[in-house]
């Protein structure tokens, strides 16, 4: 299917890595900040208003990603802050967990984000996340109606997202 990385990626969809692996939310951002999808399967509060809480997620993804490279005791250069970087480069984080939510996170070379939000449970979501990465090129990015930068409405990535992580949850 297309190439992250280096790595080829199966055009199937990698196998869920534990039960009970229920999807809550998933955000995907572009480089300035901009929340360009959400979806909700499973979120029973909401406690924020829409741009409140993408505004949020994407502070708290530009905050990690700061700590994680000051934090990084094998380069002392830190580079520019919010810079993305590829795959392998420098130190970053891919998920973390609380007690009731895990959050996976994965930045294309390009800049666009990808946060998924899932059952404390769950595994390792590195393969699910280039899973969708790859779905997302092939009908978003491919798209010739679709103009970067703004808000994804494309039905068939909709349909493709869903029933994906439907098959996961």
């Amino acid at each position: 299917m297309q190439f992250f990385g280096g790595s080829e990626i199966s055009p199937s969809p990698p196998v869920p890595t534990a039960t009970g692996n229920n999807a809550h939310m998933m955000y995907i951002f572009n480089r300035n900040g901009v929340c360009l999808l959400y979806r909700e399967w499973n979120r029973p509060l909401h406690t924020l208003n829409p741009q409140q809480d993408h505004k949020l997620m994407f502070g708290l993804l530009f905050s990690l990603k700061s700590l994680t490279a000051k934090m990084d005791p094998t380069n002392a250069e830190k580079g520019n802050l919010g810079i993305p970087q590829l795959p392998g480069q420098g130190c970053s984080f891919h998920s973390f967990r609380t007690n009731t939510y895990k959050l996976s996170f994965m930045e294309t070379p390009s800049g666009i984000k990808f946060i998924l939000i899932t059952n404390p449970r769950t595994g390792d979501l590195r393969e699910t996340l280039k899973y969708i990465y790859n779905l997302y090129v092939e009908y978003v990015a491919k798209n010739a109606l679709y103009t970067p930068g703004t808000i994804i409405k494309c039905e068939l990535f909709n349909t493709a997202l869903d029933q994906y992580v439907r098959s996961i949850a």
